[in-house]
């Protein structure tokens, strides 16, 4: 088999990557024109190339979840994270803890997936403005807010009003669940 063979094959299916023979998996155009289908193939690509800016932007941008496969050197990397949490917010599991620190990566997480709130680190899982944009794309993302968010009353009361889905009051602190008010904002 040649290049081109190999280029036509992952042109049609691109999760082919995997069965060609190792000398494709280290060639820039072939994986190129596979993680632009499928991101997850980066996985299959030599570990030359998952250290190749553009191959991994390439992959996240199809799919989030591919950071998984990048060089820890590229999971550092602001503009690769950003994408990949805009693309999908969970993939913020797979950045490196720096990022994870980070408001603007976080707040890009979540409001793609409020449930990536949980791979944020702590101090931002302290951060109302966050926490709150986390409920609003799912109100049960509470579930990873710090314990003194799920303490503050006029939190809790404000995040009910915008929240959609009232037995997200679950994971407000005990001390809450008896208020009148807070339960009539779930119901």
């Amino acid at each position: 088999m040649d290049k081109e063979e190999a280029l036509k094959i992952v042109q049609k299916d691109g999760l082919e990557l995997k069965n060609l023979p190792d000398h494709f998996k280290k060639d820039k155009e072939i994986v190129l024109k596979a993680v632009k289908q499928y991101g997850y193939t980066l996985e299959h690509a030599d570990d030359s190339l998952k250290k190749d800016k553009a191959i991994v932007l390439k992959a996240v941008n199809q799919n989030g979840y591919a950071l998984l496969y990048a060089d820890d050197s590229l999971k550092k990397d602001k503009e690769i994270v950003r994408e990949a949490v805009k693309q999908n917010g969970y993939a913020l599991e797979y950045a490196d803890d720096s990022l994870k620190k980070d408001k603007e990566i976080v707040r890009e997480a979540v409001k793609q997936y409020g449930y990536a709130l949980e791979h944020a680190d702590d101090s931002l899982k302290k951060d109302k403005e966050i926490v709150r944009e986390a409920m609003r794309r799912n109100p049960y993302a509470l579930k990873y807010a710090d314990d003194s968010l799920k303490k503050d009353r006029k939190f809790i009361l404000g995040v009910f009003k915008e929240c959609s889905l009232g037995s997200c009051v679950e994971y407000a602190d005990d001390s809450l669940k008896k208020d009148k008010e807070i339960v009539r904002e779930a119901v």
